[in-house]
């Protein structure tokens, strides 16, 4: 759909937020396998650690919620994977397995004509990088 002008639009996603069985193994995943940068934490009205910003790109982050503290019955529902795009699929691919975690789908050529490949994150969702290609249908007019 083309917004029309003076219409309000959705620019770009601001973050993605998984809930996480164990922290430090997902901050430790998400910012050695997918090099995103932790950001800020933030603490609930108890005190008790809440959430962990990482950031993807510049206004662009994954949120990582402690399982432990539900603040709602959001967490858990409907989710299919999250894809991030990337800049030199192969060297993406190559620093998730020489990090130690499991690329459970090598790159290869997707039917939209971009490269792409699989992980997973420790709490087993599932990640996908991709690399827009020359004939990427996502950039035809």
């Amino acid at each position: 759909m083309i917004p029309k002008e003076g219409v309000p639009m959705i620019k770009a996603i601001a973050h993605l937020a998984i809930s996480v069985a164990d922290m430090e193994t997902s901050m430790r995943f998400y910012s050695e396998a997918l090099g995103f940068k932790p950001k800020f934490s933030l603490k609930d009205e108890q005190g008790r650690p809440w959430i962990e910003y990482l950031e993807v790109a510049k206004d662009q982050f994954v949120e990582l919620f402690y399982a432990s503290v539900r603040k709602n019955d959001f967490a858990r529902q409907s989710f299919q994977h999250v894809c991030f795009e990337v800049t030199d699929i192969e060297a993406h691919a190559k620093r998730i397995a020489d990090s130690g975690w499991k690329l459970v789908h090598p790159v290869s050529m997707g039917l939209d004509f971009n490269k792409q490949c699989w992980t997973v994150d420790p709490d087993g969702n599932p990640i996908e990088l991709m690399e827009y290609g020359e004939k990427a249908l996502q950039r035809k007019p």
